[in-house]
């Protein structure tokens, strides 16, 4: 289920105890009162906590001997993904259909239940022609290596990449495992094998 299914589940909960107690109880005391309070509190709470529940996830970078610079960082308020930095020596040039593995500086730490992708940048595609090889790149919770961006340059013409310039996006996102089991048969579907164009233009 979805946080924000959950959420829902969980306001419609309260809702529903709060009902049930003003049901109950009505109007006969100051004590039942406080207690009708206490539901309209509990089910404020739920609904806080879930809805917070994927606002913030704690991300914690550590500088590495050769960082130098500045930490990831989101551009705007609105940006899903935080902005990571180049850490060279010097400059790198990228001619046409070249990769390279790029520092950062930096190590990362973030909670079990999510991943950190690894996106190209939209101005670096579109007016150089620089992605990445494995886009999107993931970075797994355990982790505890340099971050390194693998650049491709897709272009026509050698780009050069400069010490502190933004080569990537770092996105948090979260993960759900499979339980793996063996099958000696599946389910059919109308679709059966069908492949590659199966389902037409």
């Amino acid at each position: 289920m979805e946080i924000s299914q959950l959420k829902k589940s969980m306001q419609e909960i309260g809702r529903a105890v709060g009902a049930m107690v003003e049901e109950k109880l009505g109007e006969r005391s100051h004590l039942e009162d406080q207690v009708r309070g206490i539901a309209r509190q509990v089910e404020k709470m739920v609904s806080d906590t879930l809805g917070n529940s994927r606002s913030s996830v704690n991300v914690r970078f550590k500088r590495l001997s050769n960082f130098k610079g500045e930490l990831p960082s989101y551009a705007t308020e609105g940006s899903s993904g935080m902005d990571v930095r180049a850490c060279l020596d010097e400059i790198l040039i990228l001619e046409p259909m070249q990769r390279a593995l790029i520092p950062t500086g930096l190590s990362v730490e973030f909670p079990a239940g999510y991943e950190m992708q690894v996106r190209a940048r939209s101005g670096l595609a579109i007016k150089k022609g620089i992605g990445l090889v494995n886009a999107p790149g993931t970075v797994d919770a355990d982790y505890r290596g340099e971050l390194k961006i693998i650049l491709v340059n897709w272009g026509q013409e050698a780009v050069t990449i400069q010490d502190q310039e933004r080569i990537a996006q770092l996105v948090i996102c979260p993960v759900i495992r499979a339980e793996i089991s063996e099958a000696t048969d599946l389910s059919s579907t109308s679709r059966a094998e069908g492949g590659f164009g199966s389902t037409g233009v």
